[in-house]
Order: structure tokens, then C-alpha cells, then sequence
């Protein structure tokens, strides 16, 4: 396998470098639409590859009237750009577009940079379907980032269908040739809600709060080759939610199988969000698993429901992220004599369910990060769960687990997958009465390798914290550290600071706003924390490390964070 930087094989160009290269591009283009067959042949062979520069592909020359409309374009464009550089491609795209048919026949001698401008211009209002065609069957890039731009509103329903189907058509006719056109090098064509810094790049808009597209993983082929084995990927991610996906994924599939051999169709990822377990199940029979790598579940199932999808699990050979919801489990309720058959009924049923799903999770072999929200299905039978797990796992986050017992979370602390963990969140956990003893063991274990490090809302007592300091103070890796929403005196706090002091990678602290704090109806007392934070300031400052912290206060429903820094 062979990784590609986003956008394929064109670099980022920014500020004047864009302009100064772009004006160069122009002007030779220009120059060959306007020069005799001989001086464009000579001017552009700088751009030919060897057999072409030593005579063994004939150059496509353009006709009369191409080289008049090309002219035209790139030279009232050049004049417009001495004024407005940031805009020269913008107007050079639009001045093309006057003329639909012109600006198709000369797709072969544009410069790449132009691509995105006329592809985004062409797709925009779904009235230039032939265009939009025409610049996909020439795409000079080797990803197609089409996904960002199709997650528009609801009404702008149609413009996707006609957007779509023209990139499909395109990709129909580059399928069916045996040798693609010279100006062509799609190789991925990205149906995920990513792209952004492709588009933001290449259209002029900054991109420095813009996280960067991540390669695509394409087969070993060269990028270059123009040969109808190279398959074409196309990535999708199955994210279900209220809307009606499943019908346009259904379409994608079914597109897809009918060219099974020219093309590769790779859903990475699956997410499922307030959408009922049989319109998931419908797309699920039909697309290659083994390809999804993340699954994230963010909806209230039953133990059945699970054991069902469970056997999809199972096939996810590659599955490496897996996020469980909030499973529902039969309540501890008495019950008359007429209902007891019923739930000894459903307890077997759910029994069966919790099984099946344990052996489908002895089949991933690749999992490195589970988290798990309100496990609750869970207790007394967490060991069994862990005692599947077959890798090490990086990160492990638990959510609202306040029933989980103190036979659970011995488990937990000594489970062999957990000690090479980098990120380690335990929100929630009912910790306050359990020895502290089994997770230093876990932190002492992880210490080489843990980076972020939570455990917010465990209840989690003085005595505890004593117990971890030491081994606190020997996780050099540690970036990040959350323990708020506990009940600490400053004087705790100030024992944290004191053990953490030594710890130069970390980057983010939040601890709890401390109890000489609380005022009536779980109020701040203002005055006190001016005067604790003037305090833990002091502290930083004997300290003598430049440090910033924070300090974390939970009023019902909302949290306020407070700033404490030295200098």
C-alpha cells in the first residue's frame, strides 16, 4: 500500500509564491494558445516527460478558434490580475465559463490550478452538468475530495443528485477506456465529510484553522500508471442519522457492485446516531466490512439489539476505534408469579445476546481504542469482556459507570490489554470507597507511555490521591491531566501541583475548584477563590516553572473553569 498526500501529488502553494507561480502558469498557457504549433512545442516541453520530449507522443495542438478563447481568457485575466492577485484564479474559472463548449475543448492545456475553481463553479447550482463532467474526466489531482462538498442543506437536494450523477458519469466513461486521458490522475474519489484544506487551498481561502486532510491509502500501482487495472478507490463513510442515508448509500453500493472489478468501494467508518438497527442492517449486508476501522454507536439499544449487530462486528477484521452506547438491560423489579415466566424468558434471551457478543469481540485482533458509555450490561460480568480483548489497547475511556462493581474495577485496574495505554478517561466511576491500590498498580504500569490521563467525577478522596502521587510525578508523557468535578481541599490540590512540577510535556491541567470554595446551593464563594487563587499562584511562582492551570467548578448543569497562571 502506498500513502498519498491530500489532494494527490500538488503541494500546498500560499501568499505570493501562489500568485508569482500561478502568473507564470498563465502566461505560458497563454502563450501556447496564441504561438504556432512550434513554439508551443518547444515552450511546454519542459513540462514532457522523456518519451515525449524525445518524439514518441505526438503533442494535441489547439485549433484556431481554441487558441483565440484561451488567449482571450488568460490574458484579460492576466491585465485584471495586476490589481486583484488574490483573484486571479476566481476570474480566469469565470471568464471560461462564458463560453461552456470553449472551455471543455480546452480543458487539456489549463493549468491544474484551475481545476478546483471550474469543478466548484460547474457543481454549484447543478446547471453545468456537461462541464462538471468534462473537468472529472480531466482531473489532473489523484483524490477527487467530493464528500465535503455534497454535505450541503436539505433543499440542496437536487444540486447533489445532478453533481453526483455527472462525477459518476465521468467515472463510468475513464472506466471504460483502456488508456485514460493524458491530463487525468483521479485514482480516489472521496465521498467523506473531508477535503476542506484541499478546497479552502486551491480556491484562495486561509487554512490555518483548518485540520489538514489525511492521506488515503490507495493499492500499490503507481499514480502514474494509465492502465485500466489501476483500480479507482472510492471512500464513503456510513454515517447514519436522522436523515434518510441509507437510501443514498444504497445507490453508492449498488453503483459500486455493478463495477466491482474496475473500482474499490472502502467505508472506513460507521456511525450510527438515532436510526433504527434495521435501516443500518440493510446497508451493512451489503458493503465490505473488513474495510470499516471505526464504529461509533450513539443511541440507546437492548442486549438482543447488540447481539444482532454484534455478528456485523465480527467481521470487521480491521476494526481498530469501537464506541459503545448505553445498553438497556432488564430492571431488578419484584414481579407477580404471571410475569416471572416472561422474564426468565427475556433473561435468557439476554444471556444469549451478552455471549454472542463476546465471541465476536474475540475476533478483532486490531482494536487499539474502545470507549464504552454507561456500561451498565456490563457489571459483574466486566472480566468476561476484557478477557476478549487480543491486542493492547492505546485508549480506553469509560463513561458514567457509577454501577460497575468493586469486583469490576479490580478487573479493570489488572486487565493485561490495558498496560501500554496512552490515553486512559474514567469519568464517572464510583471510586470513592474502593482501595486506591489496584489503579496505582495501572498507573504504574502505564507510566512509560500515558499521555492524557482523566478522572473526572470518580469521587475519588484524599487518601486515594496520596496513594498515586508518587507514580503521578513519573508519567513523563503526560500532556494532558483532567481530576476535576472531586472533592479536594486546596491543600490537595497544591500536593498535585507540587508532584506534577516535574512533568515538562504537560501542556493542559484542570482540577477542581476546592472545597474552602463552596458557597449555599452549590455556589462559588467568589471572595474565597480570589483569594486560593491568589494562593495557588504563590505556589506556582515557588515553583518556579512559567504554568498555567485551571480550576473546574460544576453549578447543575453548567461549568465554569477558572484561570490560574504564573507568570
Amino acid at each position: 500500500m502506498q500513502e498519498l498526500p491530500p489532494g494527490g501529488q500538488c503541494a500546498p502553494i500560499g501568499g505570493a509564491l501562489l500568485s508569482q507561480k500561478l502568473g507564470s502558469r498563465l502566461v505560458s498557457a497563454a502563450v501556447v494558445a496564441g504561438a504556432s504549433s512550434a513554439s508551443a512545442a518547444a515552450l511546454r516541453s519542459s513540462k514532457l516527460s522523456g518519451m515525449e520530449r524525445a518524439g514518441l507522443r505526438s503533442e494535441p495542438q489547439p485549433t484556431r478558434s481554441q487558441q483565440t478563447f484561451l488567449q482571450d481568457s488568460f490574458l484579460s485575466t492576466l491585465k485584471m490580475s495586476i490589481w486583484t492577485p488574490p483573484t486571479l484564479l476566481e476570474l480566469t474559472a469565470k471568464s471560461l465559463l462564458r463560453d461552456q463548449a470553449s472551455a471543455i475543448a480546452a480543458l487539456e492545456y489549463l493549468p491544474a490550478e484551475l481545476f478546483p475553481y471550474l469543478f466548484v463553479m460547474a457543481y454549484d447550482g447543478g446547471h453545468r452538468p456537461q462541464l462538471l463532467k468534462a473537468v472529472a474526466q480531466a482531473w489532473p489531482f489523484t483524490v477527487l475530495p467530493l464528500g465535503v462538498l455534497r454535505h450541503l442543506p436539505p433543499d440542496h437536494a437536487p444540486t447533489r443528485a445532478v453533481g453526483l450523477k455527472a462525477v459518476f458519469d465521468a467515472l463510468d466513461v475513464l472506466l471504460a477506456q483502456e488508456v485514460r486521458p493524458r491530463t487525468c490522475k483521479l485514482r480516489v474519489l472521496d465521498l467523506r465529510n473531508t477535503g476542506a484544506n484541499f478546497w479552502d487551498m486551491w480556491l484562495g481561502v486561509s487554512t490555518e484553522n483548518c485540520s489538514p486532510m489525511g492521506p488515503v491509502t490507495v493499492h500499490s500501482s503507481s499514480p502514474d500508471m494509465e492502465h485500466p487495472l489501476a483500480p479507482l478507490e472510492v471512500f464513503l463513510d456510513l454515517d447514519f442519522n436522522e436523515r434518510d442515508r441509507d437510501e443514498f448509500f444504497m445507490h453508492i453500493i449498488q453503483w459500486a457492485q455493478k463495477r466491482e472489478r474496475l473500482l474499490h468501494l472502502c467505508c472506513k467508518a460507521l456511525r450510527i446516531s438515532g436510526v433504527p438497527f434495521q435501516r443500518v442492517r440493510r446497508v451493512l449486508d451489503r458493503v465490505q466490512l473488513d474495510c470499516i476501522q471505526e464504529v461509533e454507536v450513539n443511541c440507546t439499544w437492548d442486549l438482543p439489539t447488540l447481539g444482532t449487530f454484534a455478528l456485523y462486528l465480527g467481521q470487521m477484521s480491521n476494526l481498530q476505534r469501537l464506541y459503545l452506547p448505553h445498553i438497556n438491560v432488564l430492571a431488578e423489579e419484584e414481579e407477580d408469579e404471571e410475569q416471572e415466566e416472561e422474564r426468565e424468558r427475556q433473561e435468557q434471551e439476554e444471556q444469549r445476546s451478552f455471549s454472542q457478543f463476546l465471541s465476536q469481540m474475540l475476533r478483532l485482533r486490531h482494536l487499539r481504542e474502545l470507549h464504552m458509555h454507561s456500561p451498565s450490561f456490563l457489571r459483574g460480568r466486566l472480566d468476561q469482556m476484557l478477557r476478549c480483548l487480543q491486542t493492547p489497547l492505546n485508549k480506553l475511556c469509560l463513561t458514567y459507570c457509577q454501577r460497575l462493581t468493586h469486583s469490576d474495577l479490580t478487573h479493570l485496574f489488572q486487565c493485561p490489554s490495558l498496560r501500554q495505554l496512552k490515553i486512559l478517561h474514567l469519568f464517572g466511576l464510583s471510586l470513592s470507597d474502593f482501595s486506591p491500590e489496584p489503579l496505582r498498580v495501572l498507573l504504574e504500569a502505564v507510566a512509560p507511555t500515558l499521555q492524557d490521563l482523566g478522572l473526572d467525577n470518580c469521587g475519588i478522596a484524599d487518601s486515594q490521591v496520596e496513594a498515586i502521587l508518587p507514580v503521578l510525578s513519573r508519567c513523563h508523557q503526560l500532556r494532558f491531566f483532567t481530576i476535576s468535578e472531586n472533592s479536594f481541599p486546596v491543600a490537595t490540590v497544591e500536593k498535585l501541583l507540587r508532584h506534577t512540577t516535574g512533568l515538562r510535556s504537560l501542556e493542559v491541567e484542570l482540577y477542581p475548584v476546592p472545597l474552602e470554595c463552596d458557597g449555599t446551593q452549590g455556589t462559588v464563594n467568589q471572595e474565597r477563590l480570589a483569594l486560593i487563587q491568589a494562593e495557588l499562584t504563590g505556589t506556582l511562582r515557588e515553583l518556579g516553572q512559567p504554568r498555567t492551570i485551571h480550576l473546574a467548578a460544576k453549578h447543575r448543569r453548567h461549568r465554569k473553569v477558572y484561570k490560574v497562571a504564573f507568570p
